[in-house]
């Protein structure tokens, strides 16, 4: 979407009882300079400098139930309008600051009287938001050069099981991992720093054994070290994660905030692979929430360098088309400006198999991704190893056009995993 000079823009769907027009002027007045009467100090000069203003209303259907609860309507009338509306405020209002964006953006509005329904679609940020926060610092390019993988997609797995693994369970999975030929591994977002697997153990257990492959190699495994926490303890696990001679940590977004990964960002020499565990408050709702194209830019601004998307025909509710979309958008340009566009490496996860890889490259057509997949790789019968070159082997496939079943042929290990993983 675009966005007026100078200002801040949000598309929304709206469902409301009330008149499109009166609706909109609701919003704008809410998130801005409004309250539910005119008072004194909201002159007209004020209203003209830091009022929201409505930039457009695009009507859609009408339905005869509220999609939500607790929404007011006017006397005598049970239609229900829905339509897209487009809203900007002045950047006086909350200066080049995501919390406070976010406060404009998705704050009061969700709770509304008037509306049965309503959801933040997308959000332009002007690009003087570039003076204060830095993006991804690696990126698409920066993650192919830290994992030696030029062009085809990344294959990764999270470590399974996703809790219960001493760090010598670990590595010793890292191992078999490595020497399949996997490029990225993740652990699960439930694997933090508890007493079955402190994470300076589960660390140095597990980059011993990743740089034993790379001096062997000449390739490092990117490994991301689950850092989530207090911010003073993400730091510092940072900093470790880079003294044993990783290349990668994780965090889980919802659970420590914007300012948090801004901080984290400003400090990082390593990439940040962003975990989006808990969207679903968010955006499973139809009615209520936010969209992952609106919800992604704020994480991508704030510096992370991938993020998940979810995957085809995934364990989740999610459709194929939407996590399609949200791919796609994690490799579109936020802005203009050469080589800050903030452009991140989608990740696909959520069991993912070599039952994928083909419907992933057809509906995105691009290589730039990590293809992670947990039991997908862990649940091979011929074992972990078997697993990463199956999923090596259902991509080869992909890309040259060749149906996976006859590419299975002449490939033990994609065959004995479309027959294991047969739908």
């Amino acid at each position: 979407m675009t966005s007026p000079s100078g200002r801040l823009s949000a598309r929304y769907w709206i469902e409301t009882a009330f008149p499109l027009d009166y609706a909109a002027q609701v919003m704008a007045g809410e998130q801005s300079t409004g309250t539910f009467i005119r008072v004194a100090g909201e002159t007209d000069e004020l209203r003209e400098a830091h009022a929201a203003r409505v930039e457009s209303i695009q009507p859609l259907d009408v339905v005869d139930a509220p999609s939500l609860p607790g929404a007011g309507k006017p006397k005598g009338l049970n239609v229900w309008r829905r339509a897209e509306v487009e809203l900007s405020w002045p950047l006086s209002n909350m200066g080049n600051s995501l919390p406070n964006v976010v406060a404009t953006v998705a704050g009061n509005l969700f709770e509304l009287k008037p509306f049965s329904g309503l959801k933040l679609l997308d959000l332009k940020l002007p690009p003087s938001f570039l003076d204060r926060y830095q993006g991804p610092q690696f990126g698409v390019a920066g993650t192919r050069a830290l994992t030696g993988v030029p062009h085809r997609p990344l294959v990764g797995t999270i470590i399974k099981p996703s809790v219960g693994l001493s760090p010598a369970a670990t590595a010793a999975m890292v191992d078999s991992l490595a020497d399949g030929g996997i490029d990225f591994i993740k652990d699960d977002e439930l694997q933090a720093d508890g007493p079955h697997c402190p994470f300076s153990e589960r660390l140095a257990a597990v980059m011993d054994v990743i740089n034993r492959h790379a001096d062997r190699t000449g390739r490092k495994v990117m490994y991301a070290c689950n850092i989530t926490g207090e911010i003073d303890e993400m730091l510092a696990r940072h900093d470790a994660v880079e003294a044993a001679g990783g290349t990668c940590v994780m965090i889980s977004a919802n659970s420590i905030g914007l300012p948090a990964l801004v901080h984290l960002r400003r400090h990082a020499r390593l990439a940040i692979h962003c975990h989006r565990n808990g969207w679903g408050i968010y955006g499973r709702s139809p009615a209520i929430g936010i969209s992952y194209i609106a919800y992604q830019k704020l994480w991508r601004l704030a510096g992370v360098d991938h993020m998940h998307v979810n995957g085809l025909a995934n364990k989740f509710c999610e459709d194929d088309a939407s996590v399609i979309a949200s791919a796609r958008e994690c490799l579109t340009p936020m802005f203009d400006a050469p080589g800050r566009g903030c452009e991140i490496m989608p990740v696909f996860s959520s069991g993912q198999s070599v039952n994928q890889a083909s419907g992933t490259w057809a509906a995105l057509q691009s290589t730039d991704l990590i293809f992670a997949c947990g039991g997908g790789i862990m649940g091979h019968p011929g074992g972990v190893a078997a697993g990463v070159r199956a999923i090596h082997q259902a991509w080869e496939a992909a890309l040259a056009g060749v149906p996976p079943r006859q590419y299975a042929q002449s490939n033990r290990e994609l065959r004995e995993a479309l027959q294991t993983f047969a739908s």
